[in-house]
């Protein structure tokens, strides 16, 4: 437990990078390398418990990742794996996917990962769009080992109210656009 408050920071960017970075659906790679920018309005800082939070118009950006929110928290198992909670109304976050030249943003009240199970949770009025393509729910799953998602209305979500409204699953997906036509041969005259 080190308390030298020159190390504090460099300790909360690396809890940050261990979670938030290294597990959104595939990122790029890159991203990884470059150097992370936190603002905020307040930073604290409890190494003895391995937490961080910072609240306040929360900016972390790194590469193509940018993510925004009301409250970000982070903490840090004893193996070394860290699992982070951002707040917001709504909570957002942008990263470049690896090997293509698009985005997947993703929106909701409380993203959550845990880079233990490299599994990313968004709830409450989520939505994950990538290029054209949207998918909505009250409860977004994702699991970057498995490359699994899982969408949930309010009635089948973790946080659905037995006395408040429903709401259901809501995809656009684009249709896949077709290579070029190119003639296999010219045409007869």
């Amino acid at each position: 437990m080190n308390s030298n408050p020159s190390n504090m920071p460099r300790l909360a960017l690396l809890l940050i990078a261990a979670s938030l970075v290294s597990g959104v659906a595939h990122a790029e790679r890159a991203d990884r390398e470059k150097p992370m920018n936190i603002e905020s309005d307040r930073m604290s800082l409890d190494d003895q418990r391995k937490e961080s939070v910072f609240d306040g118009n929360v900016v972390l950006t790194q590469g193509t990742m940018i993510l925004k929110a009301d409250r970000i928290t982070i903490k840090q198992d004893a193996q070394g794996f860290s699992a982070g909670v951002a707040l917001g109304k709504p909570a957002y976050f942008r990263q470049k996917r690896e090997g293509f030249e698009e985005y997947i943003e993703g929106y909701g009240e409380r993203l959550e990962y845990d880079g233990k199970s490299e599994k990313l949770q968004i709830f409450t009025n989520a939505r994950i769009k990538r290029a054209d393509d949207e998918v909505r729910g009250d409860y977004i799953s994702y699991n970057a080992g498995t490359e699994f998602y899982e969408v949930m209305g309010t009635k089948g979500s973790t946080t659905a109210s037995a006395t408040g409204p429903t709401q259901r699953v809501k995809a656009v997906i684009q249709p896949k656009k077709k290579a070029a036509d190119t003639p296999t041969s010219a045409p007869n005259k």
